[in-house]
């Protein structure tokens, strides 16, 4: 049997000038590697099947594992905190999503 444990979730109202114009300035580094990857993504899936990608200072890294590339992007881009990752996976197929 497995047991299931549900952790509790906090919620914040920040208000700090400071943190905000942190996380908003992560936000704009996040939609620019967004919209990077967006603009490369039919190139990225068909070149790279099978590995963990990452984004990051609108340039991509490829991996086997994500602490592989996450280490590959950080070592290029250390100060760019709106990263992301994703795998694609090696076999392209149908998917279907339900809840």
């Amino acid at each position: 049997m497995i047991r299931m444990t549900q952790t509790p979730i906090a919620m914040e109202k920040v208000t700090d000038s400071v943190e905000l114009t942190k996380a908003h300035a992560q936000d704009e580094r996040f939609e620019r590697n967004w919209a990077w990857f967006e603009a490369h993504a039919a190139e990225i899936y068909a070149r790279h099947r099978g590995q963990v990608y990452c984004i990051a200072g609108q340039e991509l890294f490829v991996a086997a594992t994500p602490k592989e590339v996450l280490a590959l992007a950080r070592a290029a881009h250390p100060n760019d905190d709106g990263l992301f990752t994703g795998y694609i996976p090696k076999e392209r197929t149908y998917r279907i999503y339900a809840h």
